[in-house]
C-alpha cells in the first residue's frame, strides 16, 4: 500500500479546497526527477528513479537548474537560475519561500503535503469550544511547512530544528503565510538535547511530528545518525506524548527504512499505542504522466 500525492487535493476539510498547483512532478528517470516549483523547473538526483526511463524526454532541456552531487562535499547547481535567487510558491493557504541550497534541497518536501488533511482531521477530533488547542511537537521541522499546516488547523506547535538559519527561514514562511502571530514556539537546538530537557521538565504534548535525516549535526556539532539514534529518540518522545496522544507522524527518506521497519520501531518504542492503529506505508508522488515515484515511507497514528 502507499499514499500518493496527485496534483490536486482537498485541504483541511473545513478550509476551502484548492489545487496544489505550485508543485508538479513533471517526469523522472535515470536517477533524476524533473520538478516544477512555481515558475521554476529543476532537475534533482533521485535514487528511486534509477532503473526507469523518462516518460517525456523533450521536457528536460527546459530545466533552469540541475543539481549534481559531489563525493565529499555538498554538491553544486548548474544552469541559468542564480543560487542567490529566492521565490515564493503557494500551497493551499500557505506561502513558502524557496531557494537552491548546497544540499540539493529547495525548502520544501512536496510529499509531506499529503499528510496535511490527515493532520487537520486528527486535530479536529475531540476539539470543543472549551478545550484548549492541541499542543504539537515537530522535530527536525526544517522550513516549517508541516508546522504551519498544523498551526493553520488550530494547533499550538513547538518547532525544533538544529540549524538556526533554517528556523529563521521557517519564521519567514510563517510571516508569508500570515501565520506570524500563530502560537508557534521556534526553537533552534539539537533535537535530542531539547527532548531530554523537556523530559526533565515534565512537559507533555498532544501529538508528535518527526522527519529525521539520515545524518546530521546539531548547532554545536552534535552528531545524529538515524540508525543509531532514532530508536532512543522515539522512546523518549513516547514519554512526552503519554497518556493520550492525538496523533503521531514519522516520515523517513533513508535507504534501509521501509514501512515494515518503521512500524516495528514504533511498536517497540511506543508500546502504549494501539498497534492496530499504526498505519505504515510507502509515500509516492504522481507525475504529470501518471507514473508514481517512491518518496520514502511514513507512519501515521491513528490510522483512517
Amino acid at each position: 500500500m502507499a499514499w500518493c500525492l496527485t496534483m490536486s487535493a482537498s485541504f483541511f476539510g473545513s478550509l476551502e479546497a484548492m489545487k496544489y498547483d505550485s508543485y508538479h512532478l513533471v517526469d523522472f528517470g535515470e536517477g533524476r526527477k524533473l520538478e516544477r516549483f512555481g515558475d521554476h523547473l529543476l532537475i534533482r538526483p533521485c535514487p528511486a528513479a534509477e532503473n526507469v526511463q523518462p516518460a517525456y524526454p523533450p521536457a528536460w532541456p527546459a530545466a533552469e537548474a540541475s543539481f549534481h552531487r559531489r563525493i565529499g562535499s555538498n554538491g553544486r547547481w548548474q544552469g541559468s537560475l542564480d543560487t542567490e535567487t529566492s521565490w515564493i510558491i503557494r500551497l493551499s493557504q500557505l506561502q513558502l519561500e524557496l531557494k537552491l541550497t548546497p544540499f540539493g534541497h529547495v525548502g520544501l518536501f512536496p510529499e509531506h503535503t499529503q499528510h496535511w488533511n490527515w493532520l487537520a482531521r486528527c486535530l479536529e477530533l475531540g476539539r470543543s469550544k472549551t478545550s484548549p488547542p492541541a499542543n504539537i511537537l515537530n522535530l527536525f521541522a526544517y522550513t516549517g511547512a508541516s508546522t504551519l499546516a498544523a498551526a493553520a488547523a488550530g494547533a499550538m506547535v513547538t518547532h525544533v530544528d538544529g540549524a538556526r538559519n533554517i528556523v529563521k527561514w521557517a519564521r519567514r514562511n510563517a510571516e508569508l503565510s500570515k501565520l506570524g502571530q500563530a502560537p508557534v514556539r521556534w526553537i533552534a537546538e539539537d533535537v535530542r538535547k531539547f527532548v531530554a530537557r523537556e523530559l526533565r521538565r515534565g512537559s507533555r504534548y498532544d501529538g508528535l511530528i518527526v522527519d529525521p535525516p539520515s545524518y546530521g549535526r546539531g548547532p554545536r556539532g552534535q552528531l545524529w545518525k538515524l540508525d543509531e539514534h532514532l530508536p532512543d529518540l522515539l522512546a523518549h518522545c513516547h514519554q512526552l506524548i503519554e497518556p493520550s496522544p492525538r496523533l503521531l507522524l514519522i516520515s523517513c527518506h533513508s535507504s534501509g527504512w521501509d514501512a515494515t521497519r518503521l512500524r516495528s520501531l514504533v511498536r517497540e518504542a511506543m508500546p502504549s499505542l494501539d498497534p492496530n492503529q499504526i498505519d505504515a506505508r510507502e509515500v509516492r508522488l504522481a507525475s504529470e504522466h501518471g507514473a508514481e515515484l517512491s518518496a520514502g515511507h511514513a507512519v501515521r497514528w491513528p490510522s483512517e
